[in-house]
């Protein structure tokens, strides 16, 4: 039987099994897989059970760029504790979205170095002196005051995920020279992400004015045909404007993760494009 071709791995049906990994890692060592197969492959591998009630995907960053996030509720305070307590043995931040101040108080019993934030309610464990890791910058805009847990939300994530966040709070379309006279920080941003309720209308504005991709979060903020938040969805979806992305009504937390994903994929194209100019340099050299 010939050996796998070095760019693939042999079939790996469950990578968890101690025999499955040391195969995998004698291939590599043997030169019949290459470290970069191998890397793909225990991307998929490793999550640890929590009791009964959960499996944590420890491998989310390694995937995605992202570790996994905790949603709070339906869970209960001895699940949370006993989450929090074995993701921060595998990573510096960890984050649970959603969390009420009795349930954080609770948490904090037995957490201490819990952090909260109390308008996005986001609790974390985090460093003190958590700074930005990733190129280029977040701008969060609120329409208004009410839509400010929602804004919180995805610019407290953002900043947990290492990005740099600049706020611009209460500039909805009502009085639209609110928004204007802050141009210069809009046209600054690189990611633009803009909450709103009622009828949704401030995406479509900021969306003219700028030259980067606008994230667009409704809110269940408004009277009685706001539905909720459908109202402000439908506008976004609908928006005249280019380069407008639309996610779920109250999602703060999704559109930081798009923005991020944004950020670090723009990230990537530039070292691709150094590490190409460099290659076509050492050719020429070479040649």
């Amino acid at each position: 039987m010939p050996p796998p071709h070095p760019l693939h791995p042999p079939p790996l049906s469950a990578v968890t099994s101690p025999n499955t990994l040391h195969h995998l890692l004698q291939s590599v060592a043997q030169g019949q897989v290459s470290p970069e197969a191998a890397l793909d492959q225990l991307k998929h591998f490793d999550f640890e059970p929590v009791g009964d009630f959960a499996k944590i995907d420890h491998h989310r960053s390694l995937r995605t760029g992202f570790p996994e996030v905790i949603w709070g509720p339906g869970k209960t305070p001895d699940h949370m504790v006993d989450i929090i307590q074995a993701m921060r043995q595998r990573n510096p931040v960890v984050m649970a979205t959603r969390i009420e101040p009795e349930v954080y108080a609770q948490l904090k019993a037995r957490i201490p170095d819990l952090l909260y934030y109390a308008t996005a309610r986001i609790c974390a464990i985090a460093p003190l002196n958590l700074s930005p890791r990733y190129p280029g910058t977040i701008t969060l805009v609120s329409a208004g005051t009410a839509d400010l847990p929602v804004a919180e939300e995805a610019a407290v994530t953002a900043e947990l995920c290492g990005f740099r966040v600049q706020r611009l709070w209460d500039v909805g379309v009502a009085g639209i020279h609110r928004l204007l006279s802050n141009r210069h920080l809009l046209q600054a941003a690189d990611v633009i992400i803009v909450a709103a309720g009622m009828e949704g209308a401030l995406p479509s504005v900021v969306a003219g004015l700028v030259n980067c991709p606008v994230i667009a979060v409704p809110t269940s903020i408004g009277y009685g045909a706001n539905f909720g938040g459908l109202a402000p969805l439908l506008t976004m979806l609908n928006s005249c404007a280019a380069g407008v992305g639309v996610v779920n009504i109250d999602n703060g937390f999704g559109a930081a993760m798009l923005a991020g994903q944004i950020l670090r994929t723009a990230q990537r194209l530039q070292e691709k494009a150094v590490n190409s100019h460099s290659s076509r340099e050492n050719s020429w050299e070479n040649g």
